[in-house]
């Protein structure tokens, strides 16, 4: 299955546009018949996805398009077109939850075009098809980056634009057709918001987020997917812990421990990916012990193996679809006496009394403490849009997590020399490095919890 990620400009063209001269090469004129597929209520469009089977020249490839961030990750897979592969298949159970798909458009389309200032500019003639009938037509211009940065892009739609392009649909093409609403996420609140409407669109906004990077957590190629995932996982228990008072009890509770449940299966694999990570380019720097080195990661590695197997049976779970259930509805808000400010301070004390509690000789573990209270604390005040608050306590959160890095990396690399007796002197290297690494942001978080409390 070949994996692109996908960065593109939409513009509008009318039928007599031409294209301004961008250099490069003309690329071949294309015609193709692309059938997308959805559940009968557009559970995949509703949430960014699309999933369609494109036939050009008598050849069969599905494609799967998939949000991330600004871009969307876009996977290819040759077959015809009685139904999609499984390998796409079991990317997308987050948002089928036992829904069959079904065909929901067909669209032919004719593109011209050139590759041209690392980019593909393509003129799309498009007509949706009812059968053999053109139902509707429509043109649009698509500038897609092969290499180079956004500033190449930008450079090319100026280009456009002067030739008489204009904006363009923000609508992929399949919902032009069906004439859907294109969220990319959840609308956010009124600056007048209560604290009620606004914990409810964050959570809204997880949720999404949640969902976006379930696939790419399932596919496990990119490490930052996971992290993306658990982050909205964490950002979730958060906000239902800091806005408690607001939500009903029993719901906010059963809902806390399920995400709590997910964070577990979650965990083991992201904490092995930052520890590989990071050991990779350790190992490279010891010299004639490398080789000794990449023993302890081979066993690291099959670790990571086995915990994404369990991570995945979580993730095919009827427990995880109910827990996404839950958080597609969530509860009316029961209370609306409390204010997010309040919220806020309410946690920054909590961070404060831990902070105070503090001595030159306090273990590992209670720093550790001091992070998860910071993260709880910033959250609140996104929660409370408090950007200085926030700002300021990420940045006490990354030294503390930096920390806890070096504290767990120097645990496991004691337990590696047990498995691997004969990479001690490469393990014992590397432990004092770690060593060194958690003394010096011991000595540093103080100045970053500084600059917090003048900002709270």
């Amino acid at each position: 299955m070949r994996e692109t990620l996908e960065r593109e400009v939409k513009l509008r063209a009318g039928e007599a546009f031409e294209l301004p001269e961008l250099g490069g090469e003309a690329i071949e004129p294309r015609l193709f018949v692309s059938t997308y597929h959805d559940t009968t209520d557009h559970r995949l469009a509703q949430h960014g996805v699309t999933l369609r089977h494109r036939v050009e020249n008598g050849k069969g490839l599905w494609q799967l398009k998939l949000p991330r961030g600004i871009a969307r990750l876009e996977l290819e897979n040759e077959g015809g077109p009685l139904a999609p592969p499984e390998t796409m298949l079991a990317l997308l159970p987050a948002y089928l939850r036992g829904r069959s798909l079904v065909p929901v458009a067909r669209l032919r389309t004719r593109r011209t075009g050139v590759r041209a200032q690392g980019a593909e500019i393509v003129h799309d003639s498009v007509a949706v098809l009812d059968n053999q009938r053109v139902s509707r037509r429509f043109e649009e211009l698509e500038v897609e980056l092969l290499e180079g940065d956004e500033k190449a892009l930008r450079r090319i739609e100026k280009a456009l634009r002067g030739a008489g392009a204009g904006d363009g649909e923000r609508r992929p093409k399949v919902f032009q057709a069906l004439d859907l609403e294109y969220e990319r996420e959840p609308v956010p609140p009124a600056k007048d918001a209560s604290a009620g409407e606004v914990l409810r669109a964050q959570l809204a906004l997880q949720y999404e987020r949640l969902l976006a990077h379930d696939p790419g957590t399932r596919l496990g190629t990119d490490p930052e997917d996971l992290h993306q995932f658990r982050v909205a996982t964490r950002r979730l228990r958060a906000f239902l812990r800091a806005g408690r008072e607001l939500l009903d009890p029993d719901w906010t509770g059963l809902l806390r421990e399920e995400l709590r449940w997910l964070g577990g299966a979650l965990g083991p694999v992201r904490d092995l990916d930052v520890l590989i990570e990071h050991l990779i380019t350790e190992v490279e720097t010891l010299g004639p012990d490398r080789g000794a080195g990449r023993k302890l990661l081979t066993l690291l590695e099959r670790e990571r193996r086995a915990a994404r197997k369990k991570l995945t049976a979580a993730l095919s779970s009827a427990r995880y679809f109910d827990l996404l259930g839950s958080l597609e509805r969530p509860e009316p808000v029961v209370a609306a006496g409390v204010t997010l400010e309040q919220i806020q301070a309410a946690e920054h004390r909590k961070l404060r009394k831990a902070v105070w509690a503090l001595t030159d000789e306090s273990p590992d573990s209670e720093l550790h403490e001091v992070r998860i209270k910071a993260k709880r604390a910033r959250y609140a005040a996104e929660l409370a849009g408090d950007g200085p608050y926030v700002k300021a306590a990420k940045v006490l959160q990354d030294v503390l997590g930096e920390h806890q890095d070096a504290v767990v990396a120097a645990g496991r690399l004691r337990e590696l020399v047990a498995r691997a007796p004969e990479s001690s002197v490469a393990a014992g290297r590397l432990l004092e490095r770690e060593q060194q690494r958690s003394l010096e942001r011991r000595a540093e978080w103080p100045r970053a919890w500084k600059k917090l409390a003048r900002v709270a």
